[in-house]
């Protein structure tokens, strides 16, 4: 079992930016792929933003694209997301997911951890 645990979230005016963070533990983490989903009020959860192991590899969701950056730092068993340019819309709680593997993955079912989320919300 891995062990994530995301920090970063909080309330930001629309065109500003936060990071987050999701620490991992209980399992290699260069050994994991990881992931960022999320959820709005009412709405199905949907990806974000993938990594691969290395880190040599993302995928962004297109309502991401140029402005959220994945990243990870397998010294520090820590991956990030980067997020400029907020939105409204962007508004979910966030979470981060990791799987066993090399590549990175967009299907929520692939994931089989899971951490808490943290809250993201933009005012307009």
């Amino acid at each position: 079992q891995v062990q994530l645990v995301e920090s970063g979230g909080g309330l930001v005016q629309a065109g500003g930016s936060l990071r987050l963070s999701c620490a991992a533990s209980g399992r290699t983490f260069r050994s994991l792929a990881m992931g960022w989903f999320r959820q709005a009020p009412g709405k199905e959860r949907e990806f974000v933003a993938a990594i691969s192991w290395t880190g040599g590899s993302t995928d962004l969701a297109d309502s991401v694209k140029g402005r959220f950056t994945i990243s990870r730092d397998n010294a520090k068993s820590t991956v990030f997301l980067q997020m400029n340019s907020l939105k409204p819309e962007d508004t979910a709680v966030y979470y981060c997911a990791a799987v066993s593997g090399p590549f990175e993955r967009r299907r929520r079912e692939d994931y089989d951890n899971w951490g808490q989320g943290t809250q993201v919300t933009v005012s307009s």
